[in-house]
């Protein structure tokens, strides 16, 4: 216990010495939930409609008006042909057109609505909105029933609520990963190393001793992010805060331990740097943290399994947005709990003093 103590005074004070991490620690994650949020979104706004209004009718006038009302759509122009609607798309002036046929609102016509698929994503919510906006305040009714819809956990469909969890994590991967895998390999180059080789110090104390420092720091980056996004965007978290500390407290074990055996494999700061950044690109990209796993292939969707950041961002949008607890996630917790232990003993069994 006495040495433990001893290493954990030395990663501190090595730790406060530095100019730089000290910083980084509580400048990086004020940064990041500041302004990401705000730039880090699938919300497409300002889309430039064009009305190609034939039947010039109530539906048309009512349609055009929530179109200037609407905050993510703008009303570009009304034309008297889809030929002129087309040429303001290729002269690229809008985005969707809107063809109302004569005689529509007394039916059997059908309306037309065309976007530029040029953005792909653009085009898509494009045609959403519109389509959205057209049977707005309209009722669906069939056997004398009348159906409604309702967002679940994000009414408002704020794309930021879905965000923020996941920049929390990149957040907690960047940190945890990075910060001991660069402490240990700095450590080498100085050829402070030395020092702990000629020690009694068994290896899974000195492992011990380079994780819980950053276990802390990621505890209380987490703290930072959840009150950013409670002051600043008003997006308390609906469930417990413990079913989120437990997640992250054994996903910053599992983090640590990758960055420590990777550094205790590498002889340079390049040689860390190179292989966490392969691995860091690989969970933003394979764990959900940016596109849903449900849309990848179904091969990719296999190997997301054995990407560890997917059941912690699982975790931490269950439980900020819907309330979900450590019983309703125990595949999650538990495993989690495996990958812990296996990326520690991997820190622990790649420790060689002879180094």
């Amino acid at each position: 216990m006495r040495l433990l103590k001893t290493l954990l005074k030395k990663e501190f004070r090595q730790f406060r010495r530095n100019a730089f991490l000290p910083r980084l620690c509580i400048v990086f994650p004020i940064m990041v939930m500041l302004v990401m949020p705000l730039v880090a979104t699938m919300d497409v706004k300002n889309v430039r409609i064009a009305v190609v209004d034939l039947d010039s009718q109530h539906f048309s006038r009512q349609l055009m008006q929530k179109i200037e009302a609407s905050e993510y759509m703008e009303l570009s122009a009304v034309c008297h042909s889809y030929d002129a609607a087309l040429k303001m798309v290729e002269d690229d002036k809008a985005d969707v057109i809107i063809e109302i046929p004569y005689g529509y609102e007394k039916g059997g016509k059908k309306l037309n609505v065309s976007a530029n698929a040029v953005n792909g994503t653009k085009g898509q919510l494009g045609i959403q909105y519109v389509v959205q906006i057209i049977s707005e305040g309209r009722k669906v009714e069939s056997e004398g029933q009348t159906y409604s819809v309702r967002y679940l956990y994000n009414e408002t469909l704020n794309y930021r609520h879905f965000m923020i969890p996941a920049l929390t994590a990149m957040l907690v991967i960047m940190l945890c990963g990075f910060l001991p895998a660069l402490n240990l390999v700095g450590e080498k180059e100085l050829g402070t190393i030395e020092q702990i080789n000629v020690t009694p110090v068994p290896p899974a104390l000195f492992t011990l001793g380079k994780l819980m420092p950053y276990w802390i720091i990621g505890l209380l980056v987490l703290t930072v992010s959840v009150v950013l996004a409670w002051l600043v965007y008003d997006f308390p978290i609906a469930g417990s805060a413990a079913t989120l500390y437990l997640a992250a407290a054994l996903f910053i074990l599992f983090m640590s331990g990758i960055g420590v055996a990777i550094a205790n494999k590498s002889q340079t700061m390049q040689q860390t740097m190179f292989v966490m950044f392969f691995f860091v690109v690989l969970f933003i990209l394979m764990s959900g943290l940016m596109t849903p796993v449900q849309s990848m292939p179904h091969w990719a969707q296999c190997i997301t399994y054995a990407i560890p950041p997917r059941y912690f961002i699982d975790i931490m949008r269950a439980s900020w947005l819907r309330a979900a607890s450590v019983f309703d996630l125990w595949f999650e917790f538990l495993s989690l709990l495996t990958f812990a232990i296996i990326s520690n003993a991997a820190a622990i069994l790649t420790f060689r003093k002879q180094q």
